[in-house]
């Protein structure tokens, strides 16, 4: 099934060059030149994209794209006039997944637009993903694990723990390297809980917390998760 396309552009001349070069690629198009009229559109429908063009009449492009993510995850392209670099970096940091300033060659959109797509469908099937290890599954995209099915109390930190491990099955994991990965920049802090959160998270996750399958200490060197479990 082709991929469908949103563009919101008020230029008539350009949403229509759009279309068609991009109906030419074999992506299904909507345009809209008018922001309201695009979100009520989108409100009904499925897209997988959106193109945006910050400059709109009825309604700034900025807070069209705070809308788009305050509700959906939808990738978003935003299209700029040469010299708006503050409106690109805000509208990068509201959640925008790329920008291509005007002038523009179709081609160069068209590339960016399949690079936010391929990036948006590998979000997703991380979010989706399930890595099982015997009787122990964790669920990524709903921030869980699970052991016979019933779900390990973990803090969010610990799961974050947990997750790089896994992730990393059969190879020792530094101290350091999980205090750099998980602290959010308060390693100091981190550091002196991380010892705190191991144990918890064996005491979720072990049939034995003292004596540990599934998370190994070694000595020296740090942790490893065990690829092989029951």
């Amino acid at each position: 099934m082709s991929e469908h396309i949103l563009i919101i552009e008020d230029d008539p001349r350009l949403s229509e060059m759009l279309s068609e070069y991009l109906t030419t690629a074999k992506f299904e198009v909507t345009a809209h030149t008018r922001a309201k009229p695009a979100l009520a559109w989108l409100a009904a429908n499925q897209a997988d994209a959106v193109i945006l063009d910050l400059m709109l009449p009825d309604m700034d492009g900025l807070e069209v794209c705070r809308q788009l993510r305050a509700h959906s995850n939808i990738p978003v392209v935003m299209l700029t006039a040469r010299g708006d670099a503050i409106d690109r970096i805000i509208g990068l940091e509201l959640g925008a997944d790329d920008y291509l300033p005007k002038p523009f060659e179709p081609r160069e959109l068209l590339a960016r637009l399949r690079a936010v797509l391929r990036r948006g469908g590998e979000a997703q099937r991380a979010a989706n993903e399930v890595l099982r290890f015997g009787r122990l599954e964790i669920e990524p995209g709903a921030y869980g694990a699970r052991l016979d099915g019933k779900a390990c109390e973990l803090t969010a930190c610990q799961f974050d723990v947990l997750l790089m491990l896994a992730r990393n099955a059969g190879r020792v994991l530094s101290r350091e390297a999980l205090m750099d990965a998980t602290s959010g920049g308060q390693a100091e802090a981190f550091d002196r809980s991380i010892d705190v959160h191991m144990s918890r998270i064996r005491a979720a996750v072990e049939d034995d917390p003292k004596h540990p399958r599934r998370i190994i200490t070694v000595r020296g060197a740090g942790y490893l998760f065990a690829k092989d479990q029951d």
